[in-house]
């Protein structure tokens, strides 16, 4: 048997699942116990550190990104027909997406099976940066839920409020705005348009 000695781009290079967009592969970055902000490096597929945390606000779900989705022109259309506010542009990164779970994850650069149940419809700077809410694939505490309407409305406000401040800094505050929190139809519509918008950038 010859191993396959070469890694595959978690964006460019794992497909999203055949059961998309009802359920999706995510790759996950980072997770709750983190303090340091890792991302993906868009050239070598590899982590790096985006920025150490300034404050105590820490990721509340498992947060990573769905392979082979882009946010462009037709993220930006899409957010600013359902938001009516002046969005200029996709932000330029994969479909991010935070998975609720029960378990302790100890850290990211993993993939895992996600069923969307709603999004955050969050705009950065006149960027259209939508936040896909999932739970993990089987979990025995949030695996029952089907629609973001279902979870306790703490859990919303948690993931809101980390959305507001996660990119404040001391002596600066971030033009992030959350528009509205959408279920899961829309979120099954916002995935198939960021697939739109990798395949004219990317194919």
């Amino acid at each position: 048997m010859i191993a396959n000695v070469h890694k595959a781009h978690p964006w460019h290079g794992i497909s999203m699942g055949d059961n998309a967009p009802e359920q999706v592969t995510a790759f996950i970055e980072i997770v709750p116990t983190d303090t340091v902000k890792y991302e993906i490096d868009k050239a070598t597929g590899y982590l790096v550190i985006d920025r150490p945390q300034k404050y105590s606000n820490i990721v509340p779900a498992l947060y990573g990104f769905i392979p082979k989705t882009y946010c462009a022109e037709k993220i930006a259309l899409l957010a600013r027909e359902r938001s009516g506010r002046d969005v200029t542009e996709g932000d330029g990164d994969p479909l991010d997406i935070l998975v609720l779970c029960e378990k302790i994850i100890s850290h990211g650069d993993i993939l895992c099976q996600a069923i969307p149940i709603g999004g955050i419809r969050l705009i950065d700077g006149g960027e259209a940066d939508d936040k896909i809410i999932a739970v993990l694939k089987g979990d025995e505490v949030y695996g029952s839920f089907s629609d973001i309407s279902e979870l306790p409305g703490g859990i919303i406000e948690r993931l809101k409020h980390y959305f507001l401040t996660y990119k404040n800094l001391p002596g600066e505050k971030a033009h992030i705005e959350i528009t509205n929190v959408y279920g899961r139809e829309e979120a099954h519509e916002v995935i198939m348009t960021s697939v739109e918008d990798y395949k004219h950038s990317f194919y």
